[in-house]
């Protein structure tokens, strides 16, 4: 039996729990079953029992065979000597605290409703990709928000973690960390790390220098990126080339490999050298965006803070040096709900916390709240099992619950699970 049920069934008591006797016919008792541990020593600590006529305080130690305590080096561990009570699937072997005290077992493999082990067998071997896809309809309304709000809680500290990381590498350069992760953004995945590489090539400190010229932001960011080295042939590009020779030798710039940049399968309006020339657009059109983003409440004035239009010259072209028929190449609404999803929604939540500042903080939460769902595979396959997002505080919460429960079977730690399984004991 997996040992991670069995914690689960003790954690819930989720067993027949009248009239139980330890491997010696003691009665037993359950006062207090314990705290998770989650530190080295016993399962559960600060658990209570009355064994006989005789109350016990002390740890818990779960295990699916008893022989396991002497397997796992219990045996001759000082730190097990507090086990009050052994509590085990089967009960195969005595075992013995290191001063040769025997410790009490409990076996619960016959007190166990079978429903919830069938149950449990059926989500760890379910082929689909949501394990629990044919009982959702059983979820109620109340328990999908509880969760939802904390998947996205957790969402949002897993993304900013790497914020603080480079924060703390950079001595806290806020706006510095912040255009790192703009271009992380614009890389659309597929070319998120030549983005990224750009970003380091090339610090926003010395684009800062120059955000009053276009030519030469665009000059730096497409001669970083590898675009200016040949096959200049058009005015515009043989211009930047011009800047970009002059600015590399002044600052000693490094380039990415032009070859690191991904245009196959991919839109023409999401071709990297669009997606360059509208970062350009953006460092050059928003002067101190990240200081305007994060004392900025309002969902449409950020929106409006992120909307900008390339050069002229990108409305002719999706390539360098190839004409295209006109069309601006603005940053469409759902990039730019991108952005504020993945970048100034957790840098809003880590600024606050940074700041101690609860009221940013919410305001994370209520842009996501009034930003529109977001729709890629995995939400489809929500909508299709009949869970539909209003927003995109649900739809990121439910990436999360996808990406870190259903993908990695976690069903015992998720709310969903959880209600599942002890529903059907009931």
């Amino acid at each position: 039996m997996n040992i991670s049920i069995i914690h689960f069934i003790w954690q819930n008591l989720l067993f027949d729990t009248n009239n139980l006797k330890d491997s010696e016919n003691e009665a037993i008792q359950i006062l207090q079953k314990g705290v998770i541990n989650t530190n080295a020593g016993p399962d559960f600590t600060n658990a209570k029992i009355k064994l006989g006529d005789t109350i016990w305080a002390g740890n818990i130690e779960i295990h699916n065979k008893s022989g396991d305590w002497k397997l796992h080096g219990h045996a001759t561990d000082h730190s097990y000597d507090s086990t009050i009570l052994h509590v085990c699937w089967e009960n195969d072997l005595p075992i013995y605290r290191t001063n040769g005290t025997k410790i009490p077992c409990l076996t619960i493999k016959d007190r166990v409703d079978k429903n919830l082990l069938n149950k449990y067998r059926y989500l760890m071997e379910s082929a689909n990709d949501i394990p629990c896809s044919s009982m959702l309809h059983a979820i109620d309304e109340f328990t999908w928000n509880i969760w939802l709000e904390r998947l996205l809680v957790e969402r949002l500290e897993q993304k900013t973690q790497p914020i603080f990381k480079d924060l703390e590498q950079t001595k806290y350069e806020w706006q510095e960390v912040f255009y790192k992760s703009m271009a992380h953004t614009f890389g659309l995945k597929i070319n998120t790390q030549p983005f990224e590489n750009l970003a380091n090539n090339l610090p926003l400190k010395i684009l800062s220098k120059h955000k009053d010229n276009l030519k030469q932001i665009e000059a730096l960011i497409f001669g970083v990126a590898g675009f200016l080295n040949k096959n200049c042939k058009d005015d515009y590009t043989i211009g930047l080339q011009k800047e970009y020779q002059f600015l590399k030798k002044k600052y000693q710039l490094d380039e990415v490999e032009r070859s690191n940049w991904k245009f196959l399968r991919l839109m023409p309006a999401n071709f990297p050298t669009v997606r360059l020339a509208q970062f350009a657009a953006l460092i050059y059109q928003s002067n101190s965006l990240f200081s305007k983003i994060i004392e900025e409440n309002d969902l449409q004035k950020i929106t409006t803070l992120l909307k900008t239009s390339p050069s002229e010259y990108w409305d002719t072209h999706y390539l360098l040096n190839e004409v295209s028929p006109k069309r601006t190449k603005k940053l469409g609404s759902s990039t730019i709900q991108n952005i504020i999803i993945n970048t100034v929604v957790p840098f809003k939540f880590a600024y606050g916390k940074h700041k101690n500042d609860d009221s940013m903080q919410q305001n994370a939460f209520d842009l996501l709240e009034k930003s529109s769902p977001e729709n890629n595979s995995i939400i489809k396959k929500w909508n299709g099992l009949g869970i539909n997002s209003k927003n995109s505080f649900q739809t990121q919460a439910l990436l999360q619950l996808k990406n870190e429960f259903c993908n990695k079977k976690l069903c015992l730690s998720c709310s969903v699970g959880y209600k599942l399984l002890k529903n059907e004991t009931h």
